[in-house]
């Protein structure tokens, strides 16, 4: 989910989760030969049931450390400043948007994590040297207040173009595609939907049309949106959202009462395909305890525990999912995609023109 783990994650996917555990400094305990500690550093959304981290802390002898380290986006870019002195063994959440910068910075080492024959084909990249192991994947989509548009009479939208309609004027917020994964996604699904040349004229008239930009998920979904339930802060008075095809399982789950309706639904025609990884950090003090995460990230108990705990869906081919996850979920038959290789030769000009054009 991103969001991300760009925490949708992401894929950034959970209201209010609680951490695991964390650790500052450079890698902790772990850094030590030898050591029986092991740290997983992720993005914010990053969450896993404590007895399904406790039977790989038992099995393993590794205790565990976790590292939240912000948004993923954010997260990605401290891992790679500070990839001569990692702050842990393992990298969790970077995504497809961002990978081959991850890569190209040698932000990790190779290694081909037991069960990786288990992970859907389409999901696997870097084949050759094994650097990065696909662990989840999710639909990065605008999200709607259901009631806010019941109250006003409004159908909500269903696509790219509906955002553009005046009855949508002012009602948008998204994250920053220069500092969020969620808010890079929404960009490059609108590349992949209007073209190279399109998407520059889509973003002048989605400006146009009062959409509000913030800095990271969080702040959208828990602080701008008017259908969150799980923010600390009051709801803000945007009714619509750049978030997850999987935020509505997270609403029902959350909720107080929890009611029986998720209260947002999803414009199953805003959406982008995104893919997270986890990898070996390059310089990390604990490379055997990391390959064992990196096998328990992969494996069967931990991806049948993701769904209703980052709200992404496991890339294990077989994983079952809970009945929660897919009654109040949504399928996205026909996200859109792109060519990793075309997104590591257009992210950076791409954030850069869409900079000068929303926020300047």
């Amino acid at each position: 989910m991103s969001t991300k783990k760009v925490t949708f994650t992401a894929v950034a996917v959970g209201i209010g989760l609680v951490a695991v555990s964390a650790c500052g400094g450079s890698g902790g305990d772990s850094t030590k030969a030898g050591s029986k500690s092991v740290t997983l550093v992720s993005h914010d959304s990053f969450n896993v049931s404590k007895d399904v981290l406790k039977d790989f802390e038992k099995r393993s002898g590794y205790k565990v450390k976790v590292l939240k380290d912000g948004d993923a986006g954010a997260a990605v870019n401290k891992a790679i400043l500070s990839k001569d002195n990692p702050q842990g063994d393992v990298f969790f959440g970077v995504d497809n948007t961002l990978l081959s910068r991850a890569l190209d910075n040698g932000l990790f080492q190779s290694y081909e994590a037991k069960g990786s024959d288990k992970i859907k084909p389409e999901y696997r990249v870097d084949r050759d040297k094994h650097r990065v192991t696909p662990v989840d994947s999710g639909d990065i989509c605008v999200n709607y207040d259901k009631k806010y548009f019941a109250d006003k009479k409004l159908a909500p939208p269903k696509s790219f173009d509906d955002l553009l309609a005046p009855r949508y004027k002012n009602l948008l917020v998204t994250e920053n595609a220069a500092t969020s994964s969620p808010g890079l996604g929404f960009l490059l699904g609108t590349a992949a939907k209007y073209g190279d040349k399109g998407w520059e004229r889509y973003w002048k008239q989605l400006r146009a049309n009062g959409v509000k930009v913030v800095d990271g998920w969080e702040q959208a979904y828990n602080e701008e949106f008017s259908g969150s339930a799980g923010g600390k802060k009051a709801k803000g008075d945007r009714p619509l959202v750049v978030s997850y095809a999987s935020s509505p399982p997270v609403e029902v789950l959350y909720g107080k009462p929890q009611p029986k309706e998720a209260p947002t639904g999803v414009a199953t025609g805003t959406c982008f395909r995104q893919v997270e990884y986890a990898g070996l950090l390059s310089n990390a003090g604990n490379t055997k305890g990391g390959k064992a995460l990196l096998d328990f990230l992969a494996g069967e108990e931990f991806q049948e525990d993701m769904p209703l705990n980052m709200f992404v869906n496991p890339v294990r081919e077989g994983t079952k999912l809970p009945e929660l996850f897919t009654e109040h979920g949504v399928t996205v038959d026909k996200p859109q995609t792109m060519d990793p290789k075309k997104i590591a030769e257009n992210r950076e000009p791409w954030i850069k023109s869409w900079t000068s054009l929303v926020l300047k």
